[in-house]
């Protein structure tokens, strides 16, 4: 059965219509024939939404009961019953009551889709999962529902709904999306003008950086080469000068022109004699461009101009910034240089920036072709010159200058064979001096036009002739031999020292260091496999690039193993044998790299397990203590009452049942704290989330104080409170009591509360000693107790366990000080989705 499609309206914001648009996507479908059902859709009470609801069949909800309450869900079984070709399903991040099929909604889509069942869902930008920090630095507020960005990245289409600020705050203004009594704290709060023009511009990089990935998957599928301009790319091309800084900060000018545009600096490290380049300034540039907001990337090419020209289409750029050549005016005989190649062969497509720069023309040593390895076209000349050049010779001198002298003409020669042998190499020179030798004999040496030779100092002469000649082919040829294996080490050495400075800086990322590799050599795909045993199927630990991993190494074009049961596996092009080392560098490096992964895994759980023995060695302790004192004051004041030794009077008798009493009390709440902090830490705490009036709540929680030790300010006005009513009473209870027990004798507590924004704060506020700003975030740590507390006071668990509370319910707990002196506790909760827009728009995307 082929699995369904799934398509998804996204939102920057509550309000901006995705429920709407996909209702009324539905309607479309359905005037088309299409079977299409409302598996779940929740209007919010909003009238146009609803309407939108009428004509659409709609699956019955499944109510479910949890904690004496009746909530209802999407029925996943009913859905799959009726099959329809089409299902709504809202609000994709939503957490589904426990006891429901799944815990997440998009779970439940995962499975329609897998009953090939196509469904339209909606989200909003704050939901998605990597998106979590940056949405809470902006309103303030964490997202507790979010989904995967990988579920809706996998989706078939992501439709982007939009909506100006303006207009959104007037539809909120209208009354369409809240009641009237709400409008005003959410145009105020959540629904400011900065917070929604932030969302909305994540929003749309987002849909745009999807888009993006949908451009390069189908370019690299239809094998698409030429440039498509649709979003500006910039490359900079580096040489590892100092001009590079200054090409760096034009490219990111030129970037900031256009919306979404993106800096790529690429240095190419040539294997044919490229002047080499400094590791410290390209370490440096490669910093600069990452902190404005740019890549950096190392590729090998033979050719610098190729290689850049075929890294931009590969990435589709659409800009290319190069400096002006550093070169001087005596040295363009050798070639026309990198920037000029570049303008010639860019095509129409590409735009190329030659950038002037304090550099410029202030030489750079020789030029490349100097000590560049002999390619064909230099091969080519260096044969035409050494076949051709001393037929030509012989006819000019021959013709125009037939007395020039036999010594002059061996040397004329001889320069012939020089030229041949540093265009072309040992071989043409070899040529030269051989068909040098006979013309010499045959036009020039008496008896001419034969290849006898009279003059035995013309024999000695011409021999000489053959052994110089042959002598500096030699010597020439050795030394670009060695100058090609010095340029193919000194590139070699860049890529190693790259790749040892990602060790430096503890990047730890399989698929960043396949990507470099995939770079590096220009492949298609990189893949690294592994097995346990050689009788294991090969496992994929991390692939980058086009299409699937291959299943095994041998599979692949370029296979580069790592021990015994590891391998590097290459699909793209052969590799020569020369390239091999560096590949063998970076195989070792992922090698490393998944070690080290693997490793902070398993430190991270020995951390947790060295955590667990602290807190067991802390309760020993605790138990060992401060369990005993109440028990033997306990145990001590029972004693008393049954000795028949002493006669007790009625006071000392209640004085002696008064010490049991609180004995107990503190015993009680000792083991209650422990208990509490144990579920805590074992992920056991499943709170009853429902809405509730926090005026209810805190006076039920002074129970275990002096009545005349707390004072409250708690405004009936204040919205109801998203929270579980046991946890809320057990956090505001061990507050207080810490803040009773270091306050003043006589000094009350006030406990007040008051709305902010999308939240309900409780402050209890104490005027004791305080807390000094280094120590406020370990007195919430497990077994602590600041200061000079006495060991009688408890073993350390309250605040703990009252952070650990508020954080199970989406709340936030924290230390300030109190003005004057002193200490205040701030929890904050959730305002419940039906009182404040804020929170309720984090689980309605409508």
């Amino acid at each position: 059965m082929a699995r369904g499609k799934l398509r998804i309206y996204l939102g920057a914001a509550p309000g901006v219509g995705k429920t709407y648009a996909m209702l009324s996507e539905a309607h479309r479908r359905v005037e088309r024939g299409t079977d299409c059902v409302v598996g779940f859709v929740e209007h919010h009470n909003r009238p146009r939404t609803e309407v939108m609801l009428h004509g659409l069949e709609q699956i019955p909800r499944r109510e479910l009961e949890y904690r004496g309450s009746v909530f209802t869900e999407m029925d996943v079984d009913a859905v799959l019953a009726r099959h329809p070709q089409v299902a709504l399903v809202d609000e994709l991040p939503h957490t589904n009551i426990p006891g429901s099929r799944n815990t997440k909604r998009w779970q439940d889509v995962e499975e329609l889709l897998a009953a090939g069942i196509d469904v339209i869902s909606t989200v909003n930008i704050q939901h998605l999962e990597s998106l979590g920090d940056v949405v809470e630095s902006i309103t303030g507020v964490r997202q507790q529902e979010t989904v995967p960005d990988e579920v809706v990245r996998r989706a078939d289409q992501i439709e982007l709904v939009d909506m100006s600020p303006p207009a959104l705050r007037r539809r909120m203004a209208h009354g369409n999306i809240y009641q009237s009594d709400r409008v005003d704290a959410a145009l105020s709060n959540y629904f400011r003008p900065g917070n929604l023009t932030a969302l909305r511009e994540l929003a749309l990089l987002w849909v745009a950086d999807r888009v993006d990935e949908y451009l390069t998957e189908y370019r690299r599928d239809h094998q698409v080469s030429k440039i498509w301009g649709s979003r500006e790319r910039i490359v900079v091309g580096l040489t590892g000068g100092p001009e590079g800084r200054t090409l760096i900060r034009r490219a990111a000018r030129l970037a900031e022109k256009g919306a979404g545009g993106e800096v790529m600096a690429v240095h190419i490290a040539r294997s044919d004699g490229l002047a080499s380049a400094s590791p410290g300034e390209l370490a440096q540039q490669r910093t600069h461009v990452e902190d404005l907001g740019g890549t950096f990337h190392h590729v090998v090419g033979d050719d610098v101009s190729t290689g850049l020209l075929e890294f931009a289409r590969g990435v589709n750029a659409t800009q290319i910034v190069l400096g002006v050549s550093r070169r001087r005016d005596w040295q363009y005989v050798f070639g026309p240089g990198v920037g000029a190649t570049v303008a010639r062969e860019s095509g129409p497509d590409l735009d190329v920036h030659l950038i002037t720069h304090g550099e410029a023309g202030k030489g750079r040593g020789l030029p490349a072709a100097r000590g560049a390895r002999l390619g064909g076209p230099r091969t080519v000349w260096g044969w035409l010159v050494g076949l051709l050049g001393p037929a030509l010779l012989t006819a000019l001198l021959t013709g125009v200058a037939p007395e020039v002298g036999l010594a002059n003409d061996m040397l004329l020669f001889l320069a012939l064979t020089v030229a041949a042998a540093l265009l072309g190499g040992l071989l043409p020179a070899l040529a030269s001096a051989a068909v040098g030798s006979l013309l010499l004999n045959w036009f020039f040496t008496p008896p001419v036009h034969a290849l006898t030779i009279a003059d035995p100092k013309n024999i000695v002469a011409i021999a000489i002739f053959v052994g110089v000649a042959v002598s500096v082919a030699s010597v020439v040829d050795l030394a670009a031999r060695r100058t090609h294996q010095a340029a193919r080490l000194r590139a070699e050495s860049e890529i190693l020292s790259f790749l040892a400075g990602s060790v430096l800086r503890g990047e730890t990322s399989v698929e960043a260091l396949l990507e470099r590799v995939r770079e590096t050599f220009g492949m298609e795909s990189v893949a690294l496999l592994e097995r346990e045993s050689e009788v294991v199927p090969w496992t994929c630990a991390g692939h980058v690039g086009g299409g699937g991993p291959v299943a095994r190494p041998e599979d692949a074009d370029v296979d580069m193993p790592v021990g015994d049961h590891m391998s590097l596996a290459l699909s793209g092009r052969v590799l020569p044998a020369s390239d091999r080392r560096v590949l063998a560098a970076f195989a070792a490096q992922a090698v490393v790299v998944l070690d080290r992964r693997r490793l902070q895994h398993e430190a991270a759980q020995a951390k947790e397990l060295a955590e667990g023995n602290r807190i067991r060695t802390a309760l020993l302790a605790a138990v060992s203590h401060d369990l005993r004192t109440p028990l033997a004051g306990i145990k001590a004041s029972v004693s008393s009452l049954r000795s028949e030794d002493v006669e007790w009077s009625d006071e000392d008798r209640a004085e002696l049942l008064e010490a049991i009493e609180d004995g107990a009390d503190r015993l009680d709440l000792l083991v209650g704290n422990l208990l509490d902090m144990s579920r805590l830490q074992t992920g056991t705490v499943s709170p009853l989330i429902r809405e509730i009036d926090v005026d209810e709540v805190v006076p039920m929680a002074l129970g275990g104080v002096p009545e005349d030790s707390v004072e409250l300010d708690i405004p009936e006005t204040l919205p109801m409170v998203y929270v579980d009513k046991g946890l809320l009473e057990r956090s505001v209870a061990n507050l207080v009591e810490n803040a009773v027990k270091y306050s003043p004798v006589g000094t009350p507590v006030l406990v007040s509360a008051s709305a902010i924004a999308d939240r309900v704060e409780v402050r209890v506020i104490d005027r004791g000693p305080g807390v000094p700003d280094e120590a406020k975030e370990s007195i919430f740590e497990p077994f602590q107790r600041y200061g000079d507390a006495p060991r009688g006071a408890g073993v350390g668990l309250g605040l703990a366990v009252a952070r650990g509370f508020a954080e199970a319910m989406g709340g936030t707990l924290d230390a300030e000080d109190t003005p004057g002196g002193g200490l205040t506790m701030v929890l904050g909760v959730r305002v419940a989705p039906a009182q404040q827009p804020e929170q309720s728009d984090l689980s309605v995307t409508a």
